[in-house]
């Protein structure tokens, strides 16, 4: 028995727990999660709280960053398609695009020919279609090998979620024009910084994942905290009972109601909302 049996603390990775931007930039690779938050979320597991990862990441790689990361409970991939168990080696749940996500991309490349987008699967694989500068980077980050494809079409099923890779401006035209769109409705569209747009199946978000692992684990969403950085996270931090973010967060994250505003991340945000738990319980 311990002070956090039954609280869960579900976290974003990059920005959050790690601070990885220099990492997108080509700048080194991805640092080690700190000696205080590494220390911090220890104590938190010891106490027998659950500590899970939600991140936007596929399988092969967040599969490439776990063991350096403490963690005791399954992880949200894919932002928020699925819940993989790697204690057990499966996913635990799924809610992968539906199959008609080809027709309104074909519909997104006639409009935007050299459209560039990565595509993720369940089997661990990556493909990619009309790579850019912006896909070296985020490949160079996530260090995941990809296959490079000449459209959708050639891809395998089922596909988990889309990663749109453009700058500015035709980021904003890619997301004005989907929203136009009658079928946008169908999907979770949301943007995990600047140049990277997500798109997942409807209800496939942070949240709705986070919400499903808590019921699995039976923890009641009083006990369930949530952190993080970006838009994509706002899913999640809206269905926790506390939200916190640490300080680099954008500012719609600052503005989600009762949010708690942490140091940067790279001051140790982690540790600095545990130490916060750790007065309450």
């Amino acid at each position: 028995m311990g002070k956090f049996d039954g609280v869960l603390i579900a976290s974003d990775y990059d920005n959050t727990i790690v601070y990885t931007e220099d990492s997108l930039r080509g700048k080194g690779g991805i640092p080690p999660v700190s000696p205080e938050n590494r220390a911090a979320m220890e104590y938190f597991m010891a106490q027998g709280g659950t500590f899970c990862v939600s991140t936007g990441r596929a399988l092969p790689s967040f599969a490439a960053l776990k063991d350096g990361i403490p963690m005791n409970g399954p992880t949200v991939l894919f932002n928020g398609a699925a819940i993989y168990d790697f204690a057990a080696g499966r996913y635990l749940c799924t809610a992968f695009l539906p199959e008609r996500i080809r027709d309104h991309v074909r519909q997104l490349t006639a409009e935007m020919p050299d459209l560039t987008f990565e595509i993720y699967h369940d089997d661990n694989s990556i493909h990619v279609v009309r790579p850019n500068e912006i896909t070296a980077r985020h490949l160079h980050l996530t260090h995941s090998p990809s296959v490079e494809l000449d459209s959708l079409d050639q891809a395998p099923s089922p596909i988990a979620k889309l990663l749109f890779e453009e700058a500015e401006p035709r980021m904003t035209a890619l997301r004005e024009y989907i929203a136009r769109q009658s079928w946008s409705t169908e999907y979770e569209v949301v943007p995990s910084n600047p140049y990277l747009l997500e798109l997942t199946a409807k209800g496939a978000n942070k949240g709705g994942m986070v919400r499903r692992l808590a019921q699995m684990l039976e923890i009641r969403q009083e006990n369930v905290y949530c952190v993080g950085d970006h838009a994509n996270d706002i899913p999640m931090l809206t269905f926790a009972s506390t939200a916190f973010a640490p300080a680099n967060a954008i500012q719609a994250v600052h503005e989600v109601p009762g949010i708690h505003i942490l140091p940067n991340c790279w001051e140790n945000a982690i540790a600095a909302m545990i130490a916060e738990l750790d007065k309450r319980y």
